[in-house]
């Protein structure tokens, strides 16, 4: 687990820019934080939560909105309620669920102090308020725990220090535990994957280097082998992320002991074996790793990852993974004062990844090339008449994209494969996001007929206007709609 030096969240203010590849940068926000930013969620109606990561503050939230054309560097960043004195996590589980609220759960701290405490609380973005949420039966702790989205739309949700799982109702807030669910190790530090037939894989920390599948309609998890290398740090099982990609391999990285490279491993889910990936290479003589670390899959299908030189230290160095090289490429203006583990993904609607680091500098990184329109949402029915104020129904298939977009380890969850409804006026080119609900949820589901209900914005602009349904940044063609 991190042992967080508050000295680690002051960083250097300033730091020269770093050189931009060719049609790939990254662009700082226009209006930055006067706060340290750290963990993000991707609301359904377009608005990034933030939360403030600071020992001072922990309990303070607050939201990113695009401006008018839809550009989220241009954005603006506003303060929305805060989580109870009693409860500022540090490093915790959280999801958005299918109803738009958003769940937060555990904490490795709480109001700055170790605690791995056993508090939650859930974000109706409607009331703009927090709700407490008690945690499951006799369990004293969550801490720094996993959180996923299983069987469509049901949250599962661990306890890092043993093998306690539960399933969460949203409606009345509240659990039932898993009994004897077959885990073979503690939960602490592991990263799960929602793969393409609904199951979750994870590699063990504790018991390198075996990896596990759980099945959420069996409630079991099962050990099937091992992988061929070691994925965690022996001394402090740190582990890096795991990020499904469109070709159905699921690309895993690895934290290592100090002064010694990271390694990488590739899952086949159509196969169900593993093989081993290439070593991160050192940078002027430095070994790098992911011990606990972001990552994303960008549109073009290539994984982005943080790195730095293990355990902790700074100095971090961004890889692309294309499937089947590591190519090193520029980072952030921070990247040289942070430790991998300071970094944060989230996948924005326009195709971009939104980072945070703890600094006051908020990044927005554009990937080079576009995406393999195979990979878009379709939309088969959606009304061409539409009435500010109103709820309709949009019908389609792969509304839940190729991969949950992003992954970190055990400490931070900001999974995005839920359709966005986004509406663009034709006169004026205003961009407006109908807030969806009611979606099922999975990864990459081809064919299957799915459908999300989207709530048009009272704020929306009338007249003609064109429809996408888009889902870790990819859009669906366009539909014609008018605004009433």
């Amino acid at each position: 687990m991190i042992t967080l030096n508050k000295v680690v969240l002051a960083l250097l203010a300033s730091t020269a820019l770093l050189g931009i590849a060719n049609a790939q940068k990254w662009t700082p926000l226009k209006h930055q934080p006067n706060f340290q930013p750290g963990s993000m969620a991707l609301l359904t109606d377009g608005t990034v939560l933030i939360h403030e990561e600071q020992d001072s503050n922990p309990q303070k939230w607050f939201k990113l909105t695009p401006d008018k054309t839809g550009s989220y560097i241009n954005g603006t960043i506003t303060p929305i309620a805060s989580t109870s004195s009693s409860y500022g996590p540090l490093f915790f589980g959280s999801v958005v669920l299918p109803d738009g609220r958003y769940i937060i759960e555990g904490g490795e701290y709480n109001n700055g102090n170790a605690a791995w405490t056993n508090m939650g609380a859930i974000y109706d973005p409607i009331k703009n308020k927090w709700t407490p949420v008690n945690p499951p039966s006799g369990w004293a702790n969550i801490g720094d725990a996993q959180a996923a989205i299983v069987l469509g739309g049901t949250y599962t949700q661990v306890n890092a220090l043993n093998t306690q799982q539960a399933y969460f109702n949203a409606k009345n807030l509240t659990w039932t535990n898993l009994i004897n669910t077959g885990k073979s190790d503690r939960f602490d530090e592991e990263g799960w994957t929602l793969l393409p037939d609904g199951t979750l894989l994870t590699t063990d920390a504790l018991n390198a280097p075996h990896y596990e599948i759980f099945n959420p309609k069996t409630k079991k998890w099962s050990s099937p082998g091992t992988v061929p290398v070691r994925l965690e740090d022996p001394n402090s099982q740190e582990i890096g992320p795991m990020v499904l990609r469109p070709d159905g391999t699921v690309f895993a990285t690895g934290g290592a002991p100090a002064g010694q490279p990271g390694h990488t491993a590739i899952y086949n889910t159509k196969t169900k074996t593993w093989k081993a990936g290439p070593d991160f290479p050192k940078v002027n003589g430095v070994a790098l790793a992911c011990d606990d670390a972001p990552a994303a899959l960008e549109i073009n299908g290539n994984v982005l990852v943080m790195t730095s030189p293990p355990v902790f230290n700074t100095g971090a160095v961004f890889f692309e993974w294309n499937g089947a090289k590591l190519t090193k490429i520029p980072g952030p203006p921070q990247g040289p004062n942070d430790a991998a583990f300071y970094g944060h993904f989230v996948e924005l609607p326009t195709g971009q990844l939104l980072f945070t680091d703890y600094s006051m500098d908020i990044e927005v990184f554009t990937p080079k090339g576009t995406f393999n329109k195979a990979w878009a949402p379709t939309i088969t029915s959606v009304p061409t008449t539409l009435t500010h104020g109103q709820s309709y129904t949009v019908k389609g298939t792969q509304f839940n994209g190729m991969s949950e977009g992003s992954a970190y380890g055990d400490d931070y969850q900001s999974a995005t494969n839920y359709p966005l409804v986004r509406i663009t006026n034709n006169a004026t080119k205003h961009v407006f996001y109908a807030r969806t609900t009611g979606y099922t949820l999975g990864v990459a589901t081809g064919q299957k007929p799915v459908s999300a209900k989207f709530s048009v914005p009272k704020t929306i602009e009338t007249g003609a206007s064109t429809l996408v349904v888009v889902t870790n940044g990819i859009p669906s063609a366009s539909k014609a709609v008018t605004i009433n």
